[in-house]
Parts: structure tokens; C-alpha cells; sequence
């Protein structure tokens, strides 16, 4: 299996690259203001499972193929672009009803509503092509070769990966509705907020569609 320095270095620049605010981060913070702690815990643990699944990918060689083509990455990559703009116009247009649904508790956001969520931040994770050629490029760099199991090696590593992800993206949704609750005391405040966390998602949306390769 991987050998513990080189465990320890792959860690050491995972933590680097995941505490700078990225496309995850933006999508979690904008889901925390648009819609609080819940969704955006949610939406983190879609988001993550999302991301192992592109590890798995990456892992049994097809990262290779989006890494090389540039039709398969672009249409994942304009397909998770449209997703997050479809949820940032979702939010935007659903502000005016946020702070009946924090002061009410209606029971709808611990049913349906999460099982949503989940499978929305799911949905981005999984689509996030930028995140598939990453993985592509540098799990093969921090595998030993000689000791066989390339595939569980890179399974090994992208689960490394993730709980760094995990607890950094959850430290970020949670500082960003812990905020929307200070709003939340009134309504034209949390309308706000959540016009801006729609507002987010869509730039974020935007953003993924205009960069990326164009060779």
C-alpha cells in the first residue's frame, strides 16, 4: 500500500489546496446563506460523495479518457455549471419565503427537502470535471508502483483527500449559516443573505462555464 511518507506529503498538499476557497467551497457557503446549517451540512456530504465517486473513476482509468478529451470535459463540465445556476436561480427566487421556513420549522425540511439537498450537492461533486483531471493528474504521482494495488492505493489516497475536504467544507457552511442565523432575525436581512447565496451559486456556475481548457 502507500507508503507513509508519501501519505503524509499527498495530506500535506491536500490540506494546502482545500483551505483556499474553491468551487466547493463557494457552492457551500452559498447554500449556508441561502438556506442554513442543515442544508449546508447536507449539501457537504453530497458534495464529498460526489467527488470519491470521480476518485473511483480516476482510480479504474477513466480519468484518463476525460483527461484527454476535450468533448467528454466539456460537457461535464457545462453540465455542472448549468446545475449550479439552476440552484442559484432556485435560491434567488425562493429568498422571500427563508424566514418563514427558519422561524416556522416546517416539517417538509427534514424529509424530502434533505434527501434533495443530498443528492443536489451530490450532483456537483459528481459533475465537477476540474475536480476529475486534478485527480487524474496528481493521484498517480503519490503511487508506488512497486508495491502493486494501484487502484486501492489511489482509493486510499482520494479517501484522505475527502476527510480533509469534509471537515474543511463543513467548517466553512457552518461559519457562513452561522452568520444567515444573525440575519435571520430579520426578514428583509435573511432575504438578503438569501438572494446573495443564490447570486453565489449562479457566479460560481458562470465561472465553471467560462474556464477551464479550450485546446
Amino acid at each position: 500500500m502507500v507508503s507513509t511518507d508519501r501519505l503524509l506529503a499527498f495530506a500535506a498538499m491536500s490540506f494546502v489546496l482545500i483551505v483556499i476557497p474553491g468551487p466547493s467551497v463557494l457552492f457551500v457557503v452559498g447554500r449556508a446563506l441561502a438556506q442554513g446549517r442543515r442544508a449546508a451540512l447536507t449539501t457537504v456530504v453530497g458534495n464529498t460523495l460526489g467527488a470519491y465517486v470521480l476518485i473511483v473513476a480516476v482510480a479504474f482509468g477513466i480519468g484518463a479518457v476525460v483527461e484527454r478529451s476535450v468533448l467528454v470535459f466539456t460537457v461535464l463540465k457545462l453540465a455542472g455549471a448549468a446545475y449550479l445556476v439552476y440552484l442559484g436561480v432556485k435560491a434567488w427566487r425562493e429568498r422571500g419565503s427563508l424566514h418563514a421556513a427558519v422561524t416556522g420549522g416546517g416539517a417538509g425540511a427534514h424529509g424530502v427537502g434533505g434527501r434533495r439537498t443530498f443528492w443536489e450537492g451530490f450532483a456537483v461533486g459528481v459533475t465537477n470535471p476540474k475536480t476529475l483531471v486534478f485527480f487524474a493528474a496528481v493521484l498517480p504521482q503519490f503511487v508506488d508502483r512497486a508495491q502493486g494495488h494501484v487502484a486501492a492505493q489511489m482509493l486510499l489516497l482520494g479517501l484522505v483527500f475527502n476527510v480533509i475536504a469534509l471537515a474543511s467544507d463543513a467548517a466553512w457552511g457552518l461559519l457562513a449559516a452561522t452568520a444567515r442565523d444573525w440575519f435571520a432575525r430579520s426578514p428583509q436581512r435573511l432575504s438578503l443573505v438569501g438572494g446573495v447565496g443564490g447570486l453565489t451559486m449562479i457566479g460560481l456556475g458562470v465561472t465553471v462555464a467560462a474556464t477551464g481548457r479550450k485546446d
